[in-house]
């Protein structure tokens, strides 16, 4: 697998707390960029995941969204006391 150099902007105060993280680490700027990057893609991948199986759950289940939101709102409500 190929790489490609890229250009981003970052603000000051963001690039200096990446460059701080990367050198307590002793890892370039690039590979924290990349790693942050690879962390970021599968925690949306997983709840990408989460939310496609709660979909198929509700619907197998004959739920819609307004039945979930009461029934959240009724369990906070039971939980509080």
């Amino acid at each position: 697998m190929g790489t490609s150099t890229v250009n981003i902007a970052f603000k000051n105060d963001l690039l200096l707390q990446i460059d701080s993280i990367a050198r307590e680490e002793s890892r370039t700027r690039s590979e924290l960029v990349r790693e942050a990057s690879r962390m970021y893609i599968e925690r949306k991948q997983k709840w990408k995941s989460i939310f496609v199986y709660g979909s198929a759950r509700a619907e197998a289940a004959g739920l819609d969204a307004p039945m979930i939101e009461r029934e959240i709102k009724a369990y906070r409500k039971r939980s509080r006391r």
